[in-house]
């Protein structure tokens, strides 16, 4: 016999505020790393999704500082999401 539990967030408006700045954050850093990615990539380079997260760790203090209003794993989960891809699609 198998069993589910069905949970459904009602997050208050503070917390749908920050969800929404999370997704932000994780979409920018995931089109971000898209377009490193392909520039590393066409100029003879082997991008890798540690590399990327290094990069963006090292400038986003002063080129995108909003980043630091939500936690690290959104954009790092991002990154590596996209590591996951490229490495399927190359395999």
């Amino acid at each position: 016999m198998h069993r589910s539990h069905k949970i459904a967030l009602d997050p208050n408006h503070q917390q749908a505020t920050y969800f929404a700045k999370a997704s932000g954050v994780a979409r920018f850093a995931y089109n971000w790393g898209l377009a490193q990615w392909k520039r590393q990539y066409e100029a003879g380079g082997k991008p890798t999704q540690a590399s990327l997260r290094r990069q963006l760790n090292a400038i986003k203090r002063e080129q995108f500082p909003w980043m630091l209003d939500v936690t690290k794993n959104a954009p790092q989960m991002a990154l590596i999401h996209l590591g996951d891809a490229f490495g399927r699609f190359f395999r």
